[in-house]
Order: structure tokens, then C-alpha cells, then sequence
């Protein structure tokens, strides 16, 4: 299992850009950090009130392309103490932007402890402190925040020489499974947007194997199975149907369709992740019917 723990983030990391050879347009170096820098800023207006921050790019090294930020906090002398200092910035960040490089597709496992939250996707498994992980929904909630969060992964994304991400703490070095690859740049950059609302959604193309099938033209929701799990959707593709009543297809109980599936989510205030929505599911359009190896008579409700 990949353990990702922002623990071990203070006042410096490492952002490592997945590049072939040592090299890196300049222009999305410039603009990432640029953007690290503007929401560091951010964070630390509600994190350390009277306190300043100043990100540096302290060194640069080869290994794909390294850059390592430090973040230096000022407060003005006799007015504010140093015991009031949140050195955690850069840990907000890293715990922010591994979060959401997690696949909105995939089941999240979220466990609150007094010290810890332990969040869990397949093999991967975040540990972030409790005072980071409520540092960091403060800082979620700021739009600039998010936003220059947002601006990291569209320089990059539009940068077709990175190939993944990956943020580490200086003293350590890279774990492969750490990366984020390329295909999710785009929905971490699309967060600034999506989260206002506190919900998002997201299509996937994917099967469903029906375990009890609504045959006419409604609204009334269908029974599947998807990644293991039963959910319930209406089928809202009007050719799927006019192929039902012409007999171009037979339906029954344990067929599998690939479909395109729209998927909403919320935000749980608790933990700061996107959840599925019990009826939060909507099956767009039917690109495939795989009959059972084995047909057997088909019960349908109307």
C-alpha cells in the first residue's frame, strides 16, 4: 500500500515534474510556482493572522526537474509570539492537492481520528494530521486558495512534456506509486470551480449489469450493479429504448450494459471529501448490450 504522509511537511518540500531528461519550459516552471507561491499566500491569511509568508525556490536539481520551496513566515516584532505560528502551509497544500488527485470514480475510505485522518483509495493511503486536515478545509475555502491551486495544474496540463507531479518532503525521495500522472491534472485544476457549490459531478464510461430493468420511458430508476456495489438510475437514452420496442435487443436480469454514467457527489463537511449521492445517479446513454452467457426469463416492473 502507497502511504502519503503530510506529517512529515513543515517549511519545505520538494515538487518533482515528470519531464524527459533534466529540463522544463520555463514558462510552466515560472507559472506553477508562481501559483504555489499565490496560494501559500492565501492559506496563511486565515492560518496565521499578523503573519507573512514568503515561498523561495531554494534549489533545483536533476531527476526528472526538482524545485525545492521553502516557505520563510515574518510577524511583527513584540505584537505577535512565535507559539501562535502555524508552520503547516506547504503541508495544507500537499494535503489538499493529494486529496484531490484521488479518483472521483473510486470508493473513498475516510477515518477521522483525534490525531489523524486516514484517508484510503485501492492501494493508496493518505495519513494527514488533524490539525493539517482542518487547516486545510479552512483554507478550501478560500476561493484564491483554490485558485491558485487551479493554476498550477493548468500550466501543467497544457504542458505536453509532464507527464506526472509529485510532492515530496526534502528529506526523502521520490516513491514512484507517489506520482500524479497526467490524466488527473485536468479535475485538479477544475476544483476551484466545482467546489463552490459543494457538489460536483463527473461521466465515466463504464459497465452496469442489471439486476432489475424499468422497460418504458420514464423516469423511474433501474436496479444495477457498478464496481461491486448496487445503485439505482434511470436510463435516459431514448435510442436504447426505441431499440427495445423495435426488437433490436432483449433485456433480462444479469446483462451487462456499457454505458455513460453520470455520478453526482457532496461534500461531507466532516471529512472534506466528495461523496457519491445515494440517488446521485443517472445513466446518459447505452453504447453496448452484453446478453448473459445464459438467458434466463426476465422479470420487469412497470
Amino acid at each position: 500500500m502507497v502511504a502519503v504522509e503530510t506529517n512529515q511537511f513543515d517549511e519545505t518540500f520538494v515538487i518533482q515534474f515528470g519531464t524527459d531528461g533534466a529540463r522544463i519550459n520555463a514558462y510552466t516552471l515560472a507559472t506553477a510556482i508562481v501559483a504555489i507561491a499565490d496560494a501559500a499566500k492565501s492559506a496563511n491569511v486565515v492560518l496565521n493572522p499578523g503573519y507573512e509568508i514568503e515561498v523561495l525556490v531554494e534549489a533545483i536539481a536533476p531527476g526528472s526537474f526538482k524545485a525545492t520551496i521553502r516557505a520563510v513566515y515574518h510577524g511583527a516584532a513584540n505584537l505577535f509570539s512565535t507559539q501562535n505560528l502555524k508552520a503547516i502551509v506547504l503541508g495544507v497544500i500537499a494535503s489538499y492537492i493529494y486529496t484531490k488527485a484521488l479518483a472521483p470514480s473510486a470508493g473513498i475510505a475516510v477515518v477521522v481520528n483525534t490525531d489523524e485522518v486516514v484517508i484510503e483509495q485501492g492501494d493508496t493511503r493518505i495519513v494527514i494530521p488533524r490539525s493539517v486536515h482542518d487547516a486545510t478545509q479552512q483554507a478550501a475555502e478560500v476561493p484564491e486558495f483554490r485558485e491558485g491551486v487551479s493554476r498550477v495544474f493548468q500550466a501543467l496540463e497544457q504542458d505536453p512534456q509532464v507527464s506526472y507531479v509529485a510532492i515530496y518532503p526534502s528529506s526523502e525521495e521520490l516513491w514512484p506509486e507517489r506520482r500524479i500522472p497526467r490524466e488527473r491534472f485536468r479535475d485538479i485544476a477544475d476544483a476551484a470551480v466545482i467546489e463552490q457549490a459543494g457538489t460536483r459531478e463527473f461521466v465515466e464510461t463504464t459497465e452496469v449489469q442489471i439486476t432489475r430493468a424499468i422497460l418504458e420511458r420514464s423516469r423511474k430508476r433501474w436496479q444495477f450493479v457498478w464496481r461491486g456495489v448496487r445503485i439505482s438510475a434511470p436510463v435516459l437514452d431514448d435510442r436504447f429504448y426505441d431499440k427495445f420496442f423495435s426488437h433490436e435487443i432483449t433485456i433480462a436480469p444479469g446483462d451487462t450494459l456499457q454505458v455513460r454514467l453520470r455520478v453526482r457527489q457532496r461534500l461531507d463537511p466532516d471529512t472534506g471529501i466528495y461523496v457519491n449521492e445515494v440517488n446521485g445517479y443517472e445513466v446518459l446513454e447505452v453504447l453496448a448490450h452484453h446478453p448473459r452467457a445464459k438467458q434466463e426469463s426476465a422479470r420487469f416492473s412497470t
